[in-house]
Parts: structure tokens; sequence; C-alpha cells
């Protein structure tokens, strides 16, 4: 049998959860998963059996009465009249009504595949009735939560959890509720530890928009305009021992921070990159922060990318940061793991106890939703999941290279996957070189969008293109992707790559259309 068939036949019965979402007849899902959707019993019985309080909040008449259309109307006029612009040009102002695991659903009923995932934070898809249980339990609870200076009950359980599975020894968890946070918290941890102010990061880098976050963030177009930043910081390549040897060498530098996969590309270090890395900064009194925020628990088919790579066998990182799919896709949550030392630095005595804080931090639906988020992910083996399926669909994905001169190469761990794509070369390609130069001259990031727009409208698959003018689409579903979902996303990219390959043809007017629209932005 095929890895992914090995991993299916000996996949348990999901005794505990529901399938995520109704499908067409004939459509397989991974076996062992129950056949017939919705709530469980339990939970089907707690919400039928609530009182209606008096002065009840009627959710549903306010959706009724506010429609989709209504809604994005709405968010051009009172949030954000760019963003709402981008989603009509694009084609992804969808009205969704629903959503359940890897799908979501318009007023129509059509089912799109969500090869997005609210950008990675649907670990155990959307909507998943064990966290959405666990949840209204502790509502129903009536907890005492947020007492300020008080025991917060849930915290130290949930970061018990992490530090039982963390990739080393880890000794304590300071929680945020959303990654920019964490990294804001571990900048803070390196500077009072280390004594030291300077930090260095990677090209490409992406670490979050708060102005910390944003001052190692290698990806320049969102530093604009914002002004000075962090000034004690530096800039190195990814994936260069020997830049960041130099970098460190003048033992002045508080962390270098790293992510293990960068987000934007999905660029994937050499193998003892991370390992090489961890050995310099251990040599140079500098803290090594490794943010797993988007990586870590599960997306790369281990609980942590850097695992790829020996960490906890053979090295570890100083700090170590997750996010993203601790929250359930429910409850913003993030959390920063560090050891005994560093900790004792941040806090060394009573008077310094609350030094770094978050208000909501450790919230109890907080760490509701991430101590479910764990159980659902041990109990449905969804770490094997991702591995076994994004294996299946990055190979099969990768056969596609050997048919279509454009797609360059398919690389990815687990389900986060990216296409990359490069100008055809050879007078046989001439007329696909002529079309890839037009597209490139009005804006270097529209090819990609040229592919995205239609896999959506035609397809019903969401993607994204994976950073700032690159030729690079990414795939970060929810783990709980099926063999057939992933069937279904080759089939539609196989289709839609076959489809640029004509020139002029479909695509290319898309891109037209795309490129009239970003010379009248520039206008604007």
């Amino acid at each position: 049998m095929t890895t992914i068939d090995s991993y299916i036949a000996s996949s348990p019965r999901r005794a505990t959860a529901p399938v995520y979402a109704p499908s067409p007849p004939g459509t397989p899902s991974i076996p062992g998963a129950p056949s017939s959707p919705g709530q469980t019993p339990e939970h089907q019985h707690a919400s039928s059996a609530s009182p209606t309080p008096p002065g009840r909040f009627d959710l549903a008449a306010l959706l009724a009465g506010n429609s989709p259309r209504h809604m994005l109307d709405l968010h051009e006029r009172h949030i954000n009249p760019a963003m709402a612009g981008v989603l009509k040009t694009i084609g992804f102002d969808v009205p969704f009504v629903r959503a359940q695991g890897a799908y979501l659903f318009d007023e129509s009923g059509n089912r799109y595949l969500d090869c997005l995932g609210g950008y990675a934070v649907f670990a155990c898809g959307r909507n998943h009735p064990v966290i959405a249980d666990a949840l209204a339990q502790a509502l129903h609870a009536e907890l005492p939560n947020l007492p300020g200076i008080g025991i917060v009950r849930l915290a130290g359980l949930l970061a018990k959890e992490l530090l039982a599975i963390a990739p080393g020894k880890f000794d304590k968890v300071q929680f945020a509720s959303g990654g920019a946070e964490a990294v804001d918290i571990a900048l803070k941890q390196a500077r009072i530890a280390t004594g030291r102010e300077k930090f260095v990061f990677c090209h490409r880098a992406y670490h979050g928009l708060t102005v910390g976050a944003l001052s190692v963030t290698g990806n320049h177009e969102f530093r604009e305009g914002f002004g000075p930043l962090l000034a004690a910081t530096a800039e190195i390549p990814f994936d260069d021992l020997a830049a960041l040897d130099q970098a460190l060498a003048k033992r002045d530098v508080a962390a270098f921070i790293v992510e293990p996969i960068q987000g934007k590309g999905v660029n994937i270090p050499s193998a003892g990159y991370l390992k090489g890395v961890s050995e310099l900064c251990t040599k140079y009194g500098t803290l090594m922060i490794l943010d797993e925020i988007q990586t870590g628990l599960g997306r790369t088919g281990r609980w942590w990318a850097c695992e790829h790579d020996g960490a906890g066998t053979t090295w570890q990182p100083d700090v170590l940061l997750v996010a993203k799919a601790l929250s359930g896709g429910s409850m913003p949550t993030s959390a920063v793991l560090c050891r005994n030392d560093v900790h004792r630095a941040v806090f060394p005595s009573m008077n310094h106890c609350s030094r770094i804080q978050n208000t909501f931090s450790m919230n109890d639906l907080s760490m509701v939703a991430g101590l479910a988020v764990l159980h659902v992910m041990r109990t449905e083996r969804i770490v094997e999941n991702a591995a076994a399926v994004g294996t299946y669909l990055r190979d099969s994905l990768a056969a596609l290279c050997q048919k279509y001169c454009m797609l360059r190469s398919v690389r990815g761990r687990g389900l986060m996957i990216a296409l990359e794509f490069a100008r055809p070369s050879g007078l046989r390609n001439a007329p696909l070189a002529i079309g890839w130069d037009l597209l490139h001259k009005a804006d270097p990031s529209l090819f990609c969008q040229s592919v995205i727009m239609p896999l959506m409208s035609d397809h019903r698959i969401l993607a994204q293109v994976a950073g700032h003018r690159l030729d690079v689409i990414k795939l970060v579903p929810p783990l709980v992707f099926s063999k057939q979902d992933a069937d279904d996303t080759i089939a539609a990219l196989d289709a839609t790559i076959g489809a640029i390959h004509h020139f002029p043809g479909p695509m290319w007017e898309v891109g037209k259309k795309l490129s009239g629209a970003a010379v009248r932005r520039f206008k604007n």
C-alpha cells in the first residue's frame, strides 16, 4: 500500500466527533470518520435544554436580516474599503454563510474547498464539534474568568500540555492573544535575559505587524510608511549559516528569530540549518527564537516543523512560539515557551512579577480552545493525517511539473505546500513568454492571481499567492483534509495550470483584467 493508504487503513474510528461537513453523494472521506454530520448528542442536548434568557440577543435574526452582500457593503463603508475592492476584483467576495471542516458554503448551498485555512488557523477544521462543545461547556460552567489578581484555573493545564509535547526541555509558558504579541514577548525576554539590544532576522521573514514584530519582519512592503521601527536590527539571508556567523560575531545580538519554514514563499532550509543556528547562537551567547506560529501543531506532518531537523533530540531552540492552530479557529491564543534561566531573568522577584503581561492572554475560553485542540489532534490523529495526505498531495502536484513548462517546482512538508512558477524558455514557448512578460511588467504579483481567480470561480477552491512579488501559490488547508479533497485540488490545479499554457486564452484575459485594475489603483 502507499503511505496514505497505509495511514488510512490503520486509522481508528473517530467515535468522539462527527464528520465535519456534509458531502455530495459518493464523495469519500477518510475511512474511520462517522458517516453523518452534526453535533454530538451531548451538544444537542445542552443546546436544547438551555433556557432562553430575558432580553435575549438573537444572532440568527440579525444574520437573517443582513445578507452577506450587505455585510460586504458595511465592511467597505466602515472598515476597509481597499480590502473590499480587492475582494471584488479577484472574485473572493463570495457570500459565505456556513463553514465546516475543510469546506465553506455560500448562500446558494455551493461548497468551496478551503486551501487557505484562515491563513493556517484551522488545523482541526472549521467549527469542529468537539471544540465548539468544549467552548459551550466553558460558557455554561460560569467559570471565574480573568480574576485579574487571582488563580487562573485553566492556564496551568494548557501550559503543562504544551510543555509535554514541546521539542526539547522547556520549563515555562507565557500566553498572549496572537502571534505578533508572542513575538513581542520573546523579543523582550531576549533583551532582559542577555542584556543586549540587537536582533537579527531573515530576508522574507514574516513575524507579525506590531511595531516590535514588524521590526524583525523581512517583507519590506509591510514596513513602508510606518517610520522608524526598532533601530538595533540586522537582516540576513535565510538558510545562510555563514551570514549568521558574521552577524553574531560581535557578541552584541540579543536574539536571532527565525521560522523553521518561511511562510512567505514556503521556503524550506537545508538539512542541518536549524541545528547550525542553535550551535551558533550558543557559541555567541545569543538566544534562538524559533517562530512556529504557523508551522507548529501538526502543519508539517509533525507536531513541530523543527522536528524534521532533529529538534528535541540533538538540539532545541531557546524560545519557541506557537499560535494559529492553538486557537481552534475560535479564540485567539498564542504561547511563548522558554527555559527557566530565561524566565528567571524576566521575572527575578515578586517586584517584577507583572512586567510582561496581557489582559486577555489567559482567558478561560482561549485556554479551553487550546486544550480542546490538543485533545482533538491526539484522538483523531490529525498530525498523522497531515503527513499522509500532505505527502500524497505534494507528490501528485510535483508530477505536473513534467507536464507544464511554467510550473518550476512543488515543495512543502505536510499540508504546507508551494507551487512555484517560472518564465518559460525556448522558441516553442515564445508566445507564453510574451504573455508572462506582459503580466510581470504590469505587476509582478499578477501571474499567480490569474491562476488563483479561476481556481476560485471555476472550481470553488480557495488558495493564496505566497507573498508579494512572488510567482508562488501556497496551499495551507485544514489538517482534516481528506484524500478526496486532495484529489479534487489536484484535478482543479491541473485544469487551471493547463489553461494558462494557452496564449492568448482565458487565463490571460484574467491577467488583463487584473492589469487594468492595477493601473486604475495606481492612478487613484
